[in-house]
């Protein structure tokens, strides 16, 4: 007999960044740890744990900020170390104790900037 499913039955499915820099963006991206499911002249994607799809999308002329995500690591030094060692130019850590959470930025080649948190993932199935 299967155990139910405790998972919650909802996860994101799709997020979005545009860039005018698809190779580059792409390549940063594979070089952080994503898994290239497709990369075209018109769209590169990419898959995060969880079955989330990163969608990279070209445009001529991108307001570069901060991305429309996070993203979310288990361990926050050894990723930044691993950041570091790829050329990334990871930003120093932070300790943000109202959230218990560290974290660090990344600059992508369109300027967006992606934040990196430590876990905090509940001690049930995700």
């Amino acid at each position: 007999m299967t155990a139910p499913d405790s998972r919650p039955p909802l996860w994101i499915g799709h997020v979005v960044l545009n860039t005018d820099r698809l190779a580059e963006s792409a390549q940063f991206m594979r070089t952080l740890g994503m898994r290239p499911i497709h990369e075209g002249p018109s769209i590169a994607i990419f898959e995060l744990r969880g079955g989330t799809h990163l969608l990279l999308l070209p445009k001529k002329k991108v307001n570069a900020g901060d991305a429309p995500f996070d993203l979310m690591v288990d361990d926050l030094h050894a990723t930044h170390r691993r950041c570091a060692e790829l050329g990334l130019a990871p930003t120093a850590i932070e300790s943000v104790p109202k959230i218990d959470h560290e974290l660090f930025r990344l600059r992508e080649p369109a300027g967006h900037v992606i934040t990196v948190y430590s876990s905090h993932v509940a001690d049930r199935a995700v």
